[in-house]
């Protein structure tokens, strides 16, 4: 709805008292709605919005040129990580910004809370009615076709000129919530015995299940238990799923019997997260990440935290309050794995960049973020109807970590499962830009005009991702995805920190321009096997990296060498 020239002239007006004229400029809009969601009508005009706001920040371009300067192995300021002070200074907005983004809010009586550390996140409330007047905007109600689940949102919105350079992003307005925000991991039968208690051995070629031993023996990951208790280890929880201690002892217990089964978490929350220790409120994810983050990096310090749905973020459901939350801390966890994520098309490019970017600042302090890459293959986080390949997000984000999932031993392949590709957002970073030819060449005409070649290639690097057997209200399952992989290597790059800090070093922190790098050489290439999708056989496993297993599968002595240990 446009609002009439005279009403919004005098309310938009500078600190400096000067009138902002009614010239709105477009700041982001959608062609069309996303494929799977449906307009319903109108919103309600009385109907409340929680919005928030991005400001510019005042000089990412020199944060990243430092991010890369401390995670690139060539660079004399390798591991000189940034401090909490530093970072704030570069991400910060300019007083410029905040005072006009202040008037602005004042002049339209918007109050607003600042919701982020540096303080480039505001938050407000206001109805549709004036949204709409606000932003030239028309929020309506939209629906996901296949699971029902509503939202108001609108295809466009626009801003006062004057707060162009000041204000990044309006959120939630363009982007769309997540119909996939159930669990990125695949139910499987266990092919041992289903009772726990009569799984007397591990079957040494590890054929039928994954346990902790087997990843142990796969990739050569140590059992002595880790000695530095500065090295920490996070693992994010979301949608009320809950890390179970009587689980953890019980799979302690019978996999890991060199382990004493009272090792347990800690537990940090945030937005009135919680951790329910009801048997039957365990959940598949949270048990799984936590039992095989203890459960393979023996002795380090593991934390759960949980995040619940009083989001200070909007429909990126606790993304980013989970990193603004540890951007706070002094002194964050030196590795975080998530095992959540989602369509790259359903959230708008400046608010992805916006989290990537998120993601930058704690890179910067010495936190290596892992996610896990989806199981959909080439069409998405999960399973989708496409023509065109879907990429996951944040896996195409540069500044994090992807890791996709691989089956069997002797050789090991790519699980089908494995999503992989190329970000349609994000550009194709330096650190990679060789492997990716490498394949792109190998690849030739293979699925063209399917994919963005220029793009950000994901994953990383991959691990074993089928068939773990986990402990769920005291009964073993079994479960694949690459929910199983991103925790595996998570713990083996926490292992690898204890070592270097241990010998006096940094931990890695940011770790792709490392993996890509001098690390290159510490994987295990994976050449069979694709993630077909999208009524295609997907992505090839290639020599090289490929957008199926990225790297590669670890070693864990040939880390240790690559690491100067």
């Amino acid at each position: 709805m446009v609002a009439t020239v005279l009403f919004v002239a005098s309310l938009f007006t500078l600190a400096i008292g000067k009138p902002m004229s009614r010239n709105l400029k477009v700041h982001e809009a959608r062609e069309e709605i996303p494929a799977g969601f449906s307009l319903r009508g109108s919103a309600s005009p009385d109907t409340t919005l929680k919005l928030r706001i991005a400001l510019v920040q005042s000089n990412f371009a020199e944060l990243e040129q430092r991010l890369y300067d401390v995670s690139t192995p060539s660079s004399p300021n390798y591991g000189l990580h940034l401090s909490k002070d530093e970072v704030e200074q570069y991400v910060a907005p300019t007083a410029e910004s905040v005072n006009a983004v202040n008037a602005w809010l004042k002049e339209n009586d918007l109050d607003a809370q600042t919701i982020s550390p540096a303080g480039d996140w505001l938050a407000f409330e206001v109805p549709v009615s004036k949204a709409n007047e606000l932003f030239d905007a028309d929020f309506s109600v939209f629906a996901h076709d296949q699971s029902g689940l509503e939202a108001i949102r609108t295809l466009s919105y626009s801003i006062p000129a004057e707060l162009q350079g000041h204000l990044d992003l309006v959120h939630p307005t363009v982007t769309f919530p997540n119909p996939y925000s159930h669990l990125p991991v695949i139910r499987s039968p266990v092919k041992s015995s289903q009772n726990l208690t009569a799984r007397a051995s591990i079957p040494a070629s590890c054929a039928d299940t994954i346990t902790p031993s087997c990843l142990q023996d796969i990739y050569g990951i140590p059992k002595t238990a880790a000695t530095q208790s500065s090295n920490k280890l996070a693992v994010s929880g979301f949608i009320d799923q809950f890390a179970n201690k009587a689980d953890l002892a019980s799979f302690l217990k019978k996999l890991r019997t060199d382990v004493s089964s009272s090792t347990t978490f800690t537990l940090q929350t945030l937005d009135g997260g919680s951790n329910s220790q009801s048997g039957s409120q365990a959940g598949v994810e949270a048990n799984l990440d936590v039992q095989y983050t203890i459960g393979v990096a023996t002795g380090v310090p593991t934390t759960f935290i949980s995040v619940g749905d009083n989001f200070q973020d909007g429909d990126l459901e606790g993304f980013l309050d989970i990193i603004n939350f540890l951007l706070d801390e002094s002194a964050p966890p030196q590795v975080l794995t998530t095992s959540y994520g989602q369509n790259e098309n359903t959230i708008s490019p400046k608010l992805a960049n916006t989290l990537c970017n998120a993601y930058a600042q704690l890179g910067a302090r010495g936190v290596s973020i892992l996610f896990a890459s989806g199981d959909g293959g080439v069409a998405g986080s999960q399973t989708s109807s496409c023509t065109k390949f879907l990429p996951t997000f944040p896996s195409g984000c540069p500044f994090m970590t992807s890791v996709g999932a691989t089956e069997g031993v002797n050789p090991e392949t790519a699980a089908d499962f494995s999503s992989g590709g190329f970000s349609n957002v994000f550009a194709q970073p330096s650190y990679q830009s060789s492997a990716v030819s490498d394949y792109l060449s190998l690849l030739g005409s293979t699925n063209s005009g399917k994919f963005n070649r220029t793009g950000r290639g994901f994953p990383d690097v991959s691990t074993q991702g089928v068939d773990f057997e986990i402990v769920v209200d005291g009964r073993a399952e079994g479960v694949d995805g690459t929910s199983c992989a991103s925790p595996t290597f998570a713990a083996i790059i926490s292992l690898i920190n204890d070592k270097l800090i241990a010998a006096g070093k940094s931990p890695l922190g940011f770790l792709n321009p490392f993996l890509y790098s001098t690390g290159a050489s510490a994987f295990t290439d994976i050449t069979s096997g694709s993630n077909p999708g999208c009524g295609t056989n997907g992505f090839p496993a290639k020599a090289g990296w490929d957008p199926v297993t990225g790297l590669g599968t670890p070693n864990f002595a040939k880390l240790l060498t690559a690491v100067g240990l």
